[in-house]
């Protein structure tokens, strides 16, 4: 799989990020949540997942962005892209 940078609210490329893949999905780069109460309120975890908090602005703007069917802005096979750095 291979990943593009979409976007981040965060300052010098720190979490929360969002990136897209060649497979047609988003990765979401962020801190775990590890309150007790929040993930008890998740429903059907299963092994391997977690959650993590991402504010609503980054989601509400990359959502237009990628959404706009400019193809500017879809995901390019071979184009360079980081990889997810916590």
């Amino acid at each position: 799989m291979r990943m593009r940078f979409l976007g981040s609210t965060s300052e010098a490329g720190a979490c929360p990020t969002l990136y897209e893949t060649d497979r047609g999905t988003i990765v979401v780069q962020g801190l775990q949540v590890t309150d007790a109460e929040a993930l008890a309120d998740l429903r059907d975890v299963l092994d391997g997942e977690t959650a993590v908090e991402v504010p609503r602005e980054l989601i509400t703007e990359i959502a237009r962005r990628v959404l706009s069917d400019d193809p500017a802005t879809a995901f390019q096979p071979g184009e360079p892209s980081p990889s997810a750095t916590g």
